[in-house]
């Protein structure tokens, strides 16, 4: 990404919105105004119309958090249309439980 194109959407979406941000609600202002990223909506970082509907402002923490969880869900997404899932734990903490219960009586 440009970092001239970045530059001038961020200057224009601290222009339009408030500095506040859209999941946590934490404001921000002076040198913690860094922390404030332009999320684009859509996740296209060529779609930047000026009167900033596919921007909201996020807190890093937040921004971060945002882009983790859709890549759990593609993930997700992969997992699931291959067939079967797959077994991420062989552990089997009840194993052989109803021998042991039937021994007892």
């Amino acid at each position: 990404m440009s970092s001239n194109r970045e530059k001038t959407y961020r200057e224009e979406a601290l222009k339009i919105l408030p500095w506040v941000c859209a999941h946590c609600g934490r404001e921000f202002s002076g040198k913690k105004l860094r922390e404030l990223t332009v999320h684009h909506k859509d996740h296209n970082h060529l779609n930047n119309p000026r009167d900033g509907s596919n921007w909201e402002l996020l807190c890093i923490y937040c921004h971060d958090n945002e882009h983790a969880r859709e890549e759990v869900a593609e993930a997700y997404d992969k997992t699931a249309s291959g067939g079967a899932q797959k077994t991420f734990s062989t552990h089997q903490p009840f194993a052989g439980l109803e021998s042991l219960l039937k021994g007892k009586k």
